[in-house]
C-alpha cells in the first residue's frame, strides 16, 4: 500500500541519518555555530525555493518567534519573504541574484546562512553562498544525498542521504527543528 510505503521510506531514511556519527556532528557544530553566532549579535538567515522556501521561512520564525518556550527574539529571516523585493530584482537583474543581492544589503560578517536545497543546485543559492563567502558569512547547505554543486561551497552540508525529493523535505525541517531546540537550549537554559 502507497501510503505506508511512503511512512515506511521516511523511516528508513531518518534512520540513515540516524545511523551516521558524522550527519550527528554536523548538526552539533552548526547548531553551535549558530549559538555563537547569536551570542556576537549576528544573524541566521535562510533560503529556498519552493516547499524549500516554506521550510526556510518556518525554520526562521522558530529562531525569531520561539521554539519549545518563551524567551527572547533570536534575529532571523528568510531571505524571499519581501514580494515586491523578490519580485522586483528577479524582473530587473534575474532570479539567480534574489538572494545574493539582498544578502549584499543585510547581511554582515560572521552572519550565518542557510541555503535548502533538494538538489543543491539551485542557482539561486549558490550565488547566495557565493557572495556569502566573500562577505565572511558561514554557509550551511541543506541538500539530498549528492550535496549537488552545493556539496563544494558549503561551509558545513548536511546532505540527506536520499534522492527522493518528499523525503529530503522531511528530514530537513527534521534537522532545522533539532538545531532549532540546541540553540534556544545552549542560550536559554530552563531550571530544571
Amino acid at each position: 500500500m502507497r501510503i505506508t510505503e511512503s511512512i515506511q521510506h521516511s523511516i528508513e531514511t531518518k534512520q540513515r541519518i540516524l545511523a551516521d556519527p558524522d550527519f550527528i556532528q554536523t548538526i552539533r557544530d552548526v547548531a553551535q555555530t549558530c549559538a555563537e553566532t547569536f551570542c556576537n549579535g549576528g544573524k541566521v538567515l535562510f533560503c529556498g525555493n519552493g516547499g524549500s522556501a516554506a521550510d526556510a521561512q518556518h525554520l526562521a520564525a522558530e529562531f525569531s518567534g520561539r521554539f519549545y518556550y518563551d524567551r527572547p527574539p533570536l534575529p532571523s529571516e528568510a531571505l524571499h519573504v519581501n514580494t515586491s523585493y523578490l519580485t522586483a530584482v528577479a524582473n530587473d537583474y534575474s532570479f539567480s541574484e534574489v538572494y545574493s543581492r539582498l544578502l549584499k544589503g543585510i547581511g554582515a560578517e560572521g552572519d550565518v546562512l542557510i541555503g535548502i536545497s533538494t538538489s543543491g543546485n539551485s542557482q539561486n543559492i549558490i550565488r547566495a553562498f557565493e557572495t556569502a563567502h566573500e562577505m565572511g558569512i558561514i554557509t550551511v547547505g541543506l541538500t539530498g544525498d549528492t550535496g549537488g554543486k552545493m556539496r563544494n561551497i558549503s561551509d558545513f552540508l548536511l546532505n540527506v542521504p536520499s534522492a527522493d525529493t518528499p523525503r529530503i523535505q522531511e528530514s530537513h525541517i527534521m534537522v532545522g527543528h533539532i538545531i532549532c531546540e540546541l540553540v534556544e537550549t545552549a542560550l536559554f537554559p530552563k531550571e530544571g
